[in-house]
């Protein structure tokens, strides 16, 4: 059965999302916690508020070394191609599920890249306007006006990042196949076609065994 299907992901990658995904939770319940008093009580899922305090500034720095590396597996497929500014052009068709003429894409659509360089720049906020205020090591070093600032910019970078990150939720769950394709790594030569051609071209010509290439693809429109 694998031989008519496509690998999207390995084991190594599909465990490095969910332990980011799952320290995405954490981070993010614990911050709300501590945001603002009327979200005080989700603090009891980490024991009261002086152990979220302590495990949350914990729990973001997890996340953004786990987030770094998958940001060195996929940066190089998450570069923007010409095809990518024609197809937001015609995103309208592909909201649609209506294909036809959409110019074919890689292992990434062009959302999915806005939302990886969207994520990495929240992350990279959110770890250094993070350590400014962490109390416990280094916010003794800054004045209070830079410890303000930092504090305004990591409550956007964490809203923007929770934002992104349902968008990221819906977009998997619109598109069938794509969080399965997390689950257990596998796609089919028809989701990945229909999808990501680009990136189904260069896969089946390296998984062609006798060394020749897959029939050309034609595409209307």
């Amino acid at each position: 059965m694998m031989r008519k299907q496509i690998l999207r992901y390995t084991a190594n990658q599909r465990t490095n999302h969910w332990l980011v995904a799952i320290l995405f939770f954490m981070a993010g319940l614990s911050g709300l916690a501590l945001f603002h008093p009327a979200m005080f009580w989700l603090s009891n899922l980490f024991g009261g508020g002086p152990w979220t305090r302590i495990l949350h500034p914990y729990m973001g720095v997890l996340m953004f070394v786990l987030f770094l590396g998958l940001v060195l597996r996929f940066w190089r497929a998450n570069y923007f191609i010409a095809n990518d500014r024609l197809w937001l052009k015609r995103i309208d068709r592909v909201m649609k599920n209506e294909e036809e003429g959409v110019p074919p894409i890689g292992k990434y659509n062009p959302g999915q890249k806005l939302l990886f360089w969207t994520l990495l720049l929240c992350m990279l906020v959110l770890l250094f306007s993070g350590l400014v205020i962490w109390r416990a090591w280094f916010s003794a070093w800054f004045g209070i006006t830079i410890i303000r600032w930092a504090m305004l910019l990591h409550a956007l970078a964490g809203f923007v990042l929770i934002l992104s990150i349902i968008v990221h939720i819906y977009a998997g769950i619109w598109i069938k196949g794509s969080v399965a394709a997390m689950l257990h790594g596998w796609v089919s030569r028809a989701w990945a076609r229909k999808h990501h051609e680009l990136w189904y071209r260069e896969v089946t010509r390296e998984q062609t065994r006798d060394g020749t290439a897959p029939p050309p693809i034609t595409k209307k429109g």
